[in-house]
């Protein structure tokens, strides 16, 4: 710590043991600080809660008797006890935030002292010390805890960014209350009023018994309090996580106990009915409530239990073979670099041909929202789920409710009639069994990833568009079966070739617009499948986020820049970069150029020339890290967990061959550069040049060790 401070000061300051120590307790106690604050807003969470039981309790009938809980155990009282215990309850929180104050208050003043003390000596710098401190912290944790980067960030910013006063019938909602309600109020108003089921038709695959109901063991819960992200926020239970992963051996049996007992009775707990929406602006006008999405904060305990169901259900329909293989989103050993390879090798292979393609992008109306749950459970009975399992999930999805919260302030509980949770465990594969049959009787190439569907096919006769118009017809029809509605608005036609005949589509008897470039899973893809565009929009993203760390970070020490560099700004530049890797130079260098302003940041590197900044930090220039990712992402889908996407894309060559490894592919042949530069044509190539000792590796880890090894013998360094 003393040479940092040494390197804060000017050199003809002598900093003693003595001034040192000061500074180690200046730091120690501005962070000590920070983490009582924390748990006081902890706690006035908690309390809030109390006041909300509180209210709760007023509304019941006096004659009822209300279930308490002393430790594991229920007892039933009176209104007027419990009341009693309650007000108990709240003034110990009271006294110990009080408590929590006050400590605040005498830490404070000791820094104040202290910083009176060294200020003559050091200046400003002591405050430098304790920023210097705090962000190795950051840097640290960038790579789990994003949004503590982002908070110090937007903290050291004089304008707040939240919510922003609202229009609401011609006026504008300023107050925080206000505008929580009104929230609220349009979340709320998107839910689906659900008509009779029909006779939903037993799902077509073969599958087995039901499953039993005796899947759930006391080591799960105590596996899964162990991998609890302790920096999520709680629920409005206000249990935080890190209290349940601290004392997870203590805390496994009485909730193996509670889990058990909830789903052999079908009765949920209401508090994991509740959830805390947090509304986070997308784009467009502030003012409108609209631009804002629901982000859910439900309970840690009860996610943990859906959790463990989820598994036990994925692992059913894995078993059973029950998902679409169409499915990318919320699956294992899936991703929305899967789902594009897949799909966009089919349409440049079929460009390549020589065929002029159409692309139907399609955009669902608040998606998860809008699920109707009485259809959902009809749907998972036919998969042949157990009904233990059915009936848990039916109470599960009855009843909830939801507030929304505006710097602190909470809107008035609403009903939710309809969807998935959002910020549940469970909601996305419950949406993914929903939405599994939707491309059943479709004739074009379907493709899905969670609610994000598209399709294709060859346009070349007035009978191809035909029966695309038959497709989009086709979903229609299913939509309105399922209650689920189209944004017709944001569904779009792409054309692509040059012989396309640019024919026009209706959705609903609405005509679809024509897009020459759509944003499709977070890629730019444009009617030519060029990524011009892709990289400089990846390049623009990944440098705002360099020039946030460059602007407000003050230390520009290896330990800080390089680990915020790779957990927050390289991400950017390599999402899902397998699939839209740059051909172009000018494509390649605006990449790097990225790269090249992170490393000057680092102190004692801005005179060296960008080779050797790389080899002093120990990184690798863009292009060979998407080399090393090509290879690392064939062995996926060769050897790996892609290994049953590969049979689609890749044909492997007769081993009549006698040179070169026994999984050696085709390489395909192409006509146009699109095809040339395509995934599954640029990496067979350098795949087949691997040495045995390479792609026979056992593992992934040993197939990087030796991918590495190669790398280097072969001169392609970084």
């Amino acid at each position: 710590m003393a040479a940092t401070m040494k390197k804060a000061v000017a050199e003809d300051v002598n900093v003693t043991f003595e001034d040192q120590q000061k500074i180690n307790i200046f730091a120690r106690n501005t962070n000590r600080v920070t983490e009582l604050k924390d748990e006081i807003e902890v706690k006035k969470k908690q309390l809030q809660n109390l006041e909300d039981a509180c209210e709760d309790l007023m509304m019941l009938e006096d004659s009822l008797l209300v279930p308490y809980q002393i430790g594991d155990v229920f007892i039933s009282h009176s209104q007027e006890e419990t009341q009693e215990m309650l007000e108990a309850a709240k003034k110990q929180l009271e006294e110990e935030i009080e408590c929590l104050q006050s400590r605040i208050e005498s830490i404070q003043q000791v820094l104040s002292d202290l910083k009176v003390q060294l200020y003559a000596k050091f200046g400003n710098n002591i405050n430098l010390e304790a920023k210097i401190e705090n962000e190795e912290r950051i840097a640290a944790e960038a790579k789990t805890n994003p949004k503590k980067f982002f908070k110090y960030i937007n903290s050291k910013k004089m304008q707040v960014e939240g919510v922003a006063p609202l229009s609401y019938n011609n006026n504008m909602v300023t107050a925080d209350t206000e505008k929580a309600d009104v929230l609220n109020q349009f979340f709320s108003s998107v839910y689906t009023v659900e008509e009779p089921v029909g006779q939903v038709p037993p799902n077509s695959c073969t599958v087995a018994s039901a499953p039993t109901t005796q899947w759930l063991a006391q080591d799960m819960v105590l596996k899964g309090l162990h991998t609890i992200n302790v920096n999520k926020a709680p629920g409005p239970d206000g249990i935080h996580p890190r209290v349940l992963r601290e004392l997870g051996a203590e805390l496994q049996g009485p909730l193996f106990l509670i889990f058990s007992d909830s789903l052999s009775s079908g009765m949920v707990p209401r508090d994991w009915k509740k959830a805390n929406v947090i509304p986070i602006f997308k784009k467009g006008v502030r003012s409108q409530p609209g631009n804002y999405r629901p982000v859910s904060l439900t309970s840690v305990v009860g996610k943990l239990f859906e959790g463990l169901l989820r598994d036990h259900i994925q692992n059913y329909v894995v078993e059973n073979g029950i998902m679409s293989s169409n499915q990318h989103g919320f699956m294992k050993d899936r991703s929305c670099q899967t789902n594009l390879i897949a799909f966009y090798d089919e349409v440049s292979k079929k460009l390549d041909s020589g065929d002029a393609v159409d692309i139907i992008y399609f955009d669902f109306a608040k998606a998860f929202d809008t699920v109707p749950h009485k259809r959902l459970l009809s749907k998972l009975r036919s998969i042949g789920l157990s009904e233990a399992v059915c009936t848990w999930i039916e109470n599960w999805l009855q009843d909830r409710v939801q507030r929304v919260v505006v710097n602190g302030t909470f809107s008035t509980w609403n009903k939710v009639l309809s969807g998935v949770p959002q910020g549940s465990v469970l909601g996305p594969l419950l949406f993914n069994l929903f939405i599994n049959d939707l491309g059943e009787g479709i004739m074009s190439n379907v493709s899905v990833f969670a609610d994000d569907t598209k399709l294709c096919r060859p346009v070349n006769s007035i009978q191809d568009v035909t029966s695309l118009q038959q497709d989009l017809d086709q979903l229609a029809i299913w939509a309105a079966k399922w209650q689920m509605r189209f944004n017709v608005d944001k569904c779009k036609v792409m054309h692509l070739g040059c012989k396309n005949m640019q024919a026009p589509y209706t959705l609903n008897g609405t005509a679809l617009g024509k897009s020459i470039m759509e944003k499709d899973l977070g890629v730019l893809v444009d009617n030519k499948l060029g990524c011009s565009k892709q990289c400089q929009a990846t390049a623009a993203r990944a440098n705002k986020v360099l020039s946030c760390i460059k602007r407000g970070i003050d230390s520009r020490e290896e330990g800080v820049i390089l680990p915020l560099y790779r957990a927050l700004v390289r991400p950017h530049l390599e999402y899902a970069v397998q699939f839209w890797s740059p051909l172009l130079k000018r494509d390649i260098t605006e990449l790097e150029r990225v790269q090249r302003r992170a490393t000057k940041l680092v102190k004692g590197m801005e005179s060296l020339s960008y080779e050797e900044r790389l080899a002093k930090l120990g990184l690798f220039t863009l292009e060979k890290r998407r080399l090393r990712g090509d290879m690392i992402t064939m062995y996926k889908y060769i050897k790996g967990s892609y290994n049953n996407l590969s049979n689609a894309l890749f044909t492997s060559r007769s081993f009549q061959w006698t040179r070169g490894h026994p999984l050696r592919l085709e390489e395909g042949r192409f006509h146009l550069n699109i095809r040339k530069g395509f995934f599954t044509v640029r990496a067979v190539r350098f795949w087949n040049s691997l040495p045995e000792s390479v792609v026979l590796a056992d593992t992934l880890y040993n197939f990087k060790k030796g991918l590495d090894g190669f790398l280097a013998s072969e001169g392609i360094q970084g």
